[in-house]
């Protein structure tokens, strides 16, 4: 085998682990009928003249399985964090203490729960196309790599059945989160 090979399966590991942490996040933004901090992770508040995360004006936590609350730093972002989280399409309308707003999670009803089940299995696609671009482009150097001398046939087909098992098995996470994920939102 040649020392001069620059394929690199650590890093599409690495690049398809990027894929799958994406679409934990995103999972994280779900809304399940459960509390979650990360639930108001995307929402971003108007400060000081830019968008900052809400995680950034305020401590966000969790003090029941059905409400978040977010006590804000600076008194003057209240209006704004409850304008933002109202108008952030999650359904939720906080209640304004002084500093601390506080979320109730209201239950979903079966219909809202298919359409987030639906919107869950959107995010696994796309994590499982970047994840075959990734595939795609590690059997693109090693064909490169056999066009120029540096690889045998033999050592082609070797390496390509290793990107295989890398890909087939970020998938087979993909797939497992996906079902946890929707198990989570349809449970009543």
């Amino acid at each position: 085998m040649s020392d001069e090979i620059d394929y690199d399966e650590a890093d599409l590991k690495r690049r398809m682990d990027g894929a799958i942490e994406a679409l934990r996040k995103e999972f994280g933004g779900l809304r399940t009928g459960r509390a979650s901090a990360s639930l108001l992770d995307p929402i971003k508040i108007d400060a000081y003249g830019s968008l900052t995360p809400i995680n950034q004006v305020g401590t966000v936590s969790v003090p029941e399985p059905r409400m978040i609350s977010v006590q804000i730093w600076d008194k003057t972002m209240v209006p704004a964090a409850d304008k933002a989280i109202r108008n952030s399409g999650l359904g939720l309308n906080p209640v304004v203490e002084g500093q601390l707003l506080r979320i109730p999670i209201p239950p979903l009803n079966e219909e809202r729960r298919a359409e987030i089940a639906k919107l869950a299995g959107n995010y696994a696609e796309h994590a499982r196309v970047a994840v075959r671009n990734v595939r795609r482009d590690g059997m693109d150097a090693l064909k490169k790599m056999e066009k120029a001398g540096d690889l045998s046939e033999d050592e082609l087909k070797a390496f390509s059945d290793d990107v295989q098992k890398l890909t087939d098995d970020a998938i087979k996470r993909i797939d497992e989160s996906l079902k946890a994920k929707q198990e989570e939102i349809m449970q009543v």
